[in-house]
């Protein structure tokens, strides 16, 4: 297993000591996990994605999205067919799965629609406005309040 050493990163950054053990978490699931089923990411536009996932067989009640904290879960479990069937050439994969993706800061998982045998999954990037950048006014002789200076700024 390979050990990546991130304290070069450490050095210019504040705040990411978690990537390490996302890193880990992910570079481990990559080598147990199996490929069923298939799927893509799309970038469609800045801030927004698709995951799209090749679940013929199922139908919608037999599939399960969850989004958790940072980590969207996909299930897919079938349900007891009344017919017996005798196969006697079986290619199309119908077992169960479930497949985990972990998603950044502020993705969001906007919708979900199952088309044509794929399972397509909207996610957006919605970054709060306090979290988006802002201009620091620079004063001279003492500090300034932030909160007061935003609050006269906006009674102005």
């Amino acid at each position: 297993m390979r050990h990546f050493d991130f304290s070069p990163l450490y050095r210019n950054t504040v705040g990411f000591d978690h990537l390490s053990s996302l890193l880990d978490t992910v570079n481990r699931g990559d080598g147990n996990s199996n490929a069923y089923p298939p799927y893509n990411i799309e970038l469609l536009d800045q801030d927004q994605y698709r995951i799209s996932m090749a679940v013929a067989g199922f139908v919608e009640n037999e599939l399960d999205i969850q989004s958790e904290k940072q980590t969207l879960t996909v299930k897919g479990k079938k349900l007891d067919e009344e017919v017996e069937r005798n196969y006697l050439h079986q290619g199309i994969a119908g077992r169960n799965f479930e497949r985990h993706f972990q998603l950044a800061d502020h993705v969001e998982v906007k919708a979900a629609r199952l088309e044509n045998g794929l399972l397509h999954i909207d996610l957006v990037r919605e970054i709060p406005e306090a979290m988006k950048p802002r201009s620091i006014p620079v004063g001279s002789g003492k500090l300034i309040d932030m909160d007061k200076a935003a609050g006269a700024r906006d009674a102005a």
